[in-house]
């Protein structure tokens, strides 16, 4: 771990100056390493003298105050920890939209290949169900929202476009209709269930982080995303719906399949305004492709129309 006070590069700067806004920190000596993952930000773990356990902070990334509102962040952080289901939140830096957590010793990020493991697909569910649950969060962003937002970034930045793009957009805006008609069931939620926000401990336990794109949204937009995420078999999908409602009917089914083309059509929007704008070394242009793909997919589907209708 390089000691405090060595930062050799802007990134190390600025999580030396949030080191020294945290207040029970001044004075004490720290180190501090990069830890791996996240497409956005640069994560770090932080040792304070005299302190039992570490911290994790993570520094925003160029051009991410675009899209993520940090005190919704951290509004929904807090949610989270109040569930038993997420991070421990030891504080704010409001100046610098930072979180600083307790770093989570004995927890790994999970991977797809964990959520062939009914129990462990099972207990995410009922951690996504339990932050849904909470109150109200202090932003409502639906995915009309999101992808509103995108397109207005993409146009501005001059981003990269599919050459279908007109066609997207009518069929977003037809979706966007049906839903908005039947009217939307907006909770408290992630907005970003990738395997990779969801923490796994030896005992199978689940914990949830990364609240950077949370808001008040659709609850069927967050089980539509970690479905799309995780890949799972429609059997599965079956079972987790059922766990979750406590029953399958026509308009929840159809409800899941119209979101998850929007929120893959919401992801690769984002990811074209990412590859114009981003420093990290990430192929945001196969990401978004590949989303885009996925988009089409649902959209051409034969049953396309019918869901539109039942929802």
């Amino acid at each position: 771990m390089k000691l405090f006070g060595q930062a050799a590069t802007p990134q190390e700067q600025a999580l030396e100056q949030a080191i020294t806004h945290v207040p029970a920190w001044r004075g004490r000596s720290a180190r501090y390493a990069p830890v791996s993952g996240g497409i956005s930000n640069t994560n770090w773990r932080v040792s304070i003298e005299g302190e039992k356990v570490d911290y994790f902070i993570k520094i925003p990334g160029v051009g991410t105050d675009m899209f993520i509102d940090r005190h919704t962040a951290h509004d929904a952080s807090l949610k989270a920890a109040d569930t038993g289901y997420g991070a421990p939140v030891v504080a704010f830096i409001d100046e610098m939209g930072v979180e600083v957590f307790e770093f989570m010793e004995g927890w790994r990020a999970s991977s797809n290949t964990d959520f062939l493991n009914r129990d462990i697909r099972h207990n995410a569910l009922h951690a996504l169900k339990a932050f849904n649950e909470q109150p109200s969060l202090v932003q409502t962003k639906t995915v009309f929202d999101m992808i509103d937002e995108h397109d207005r970034q993409v146009a501005s930045l001059n981003a990269q476009t599919p050459v279908d793009h007109h066609w997207l957009a009518l069929q977003y805006r037809r979706a966007r209709s049906a839903l908005e008609h039947a009217g939307l069931d907006l909770v408290p939620c992630m907005n970003d269930t990738l395997a990779g926000n969801f923490m796994l401990n030896a005992d199978n336990q689940i914990r949830l982080v990364d609240f950077e794109y949370a808001s008040n949204n659709d609850r069927h937009y967050e089980l539509a995303l970690w479905f799309g995420e995780m890949f799972f078999e429609p059997e599965v999908e079956l079972e987790l719906i059922e766990d979750y409602f406590g029953s399958i009917t026509a308009q929840t089914l159809a409800r899941i399949q119209v979101h998850k083309a929007l929120a893959d059509l919401k992801w690769s929007t984002w990811a074209m305004v990412q590859q114009a704008v981003s420093v990290i070394d990430f192929d945001f242009y196969k990401y978004g492709f590949w989303k885009h793909m996925r988009a089409r997919r649902v959209m051409h589907h034969s049953q396309w129309e019918t869901w539109l209708q039942q929802v």
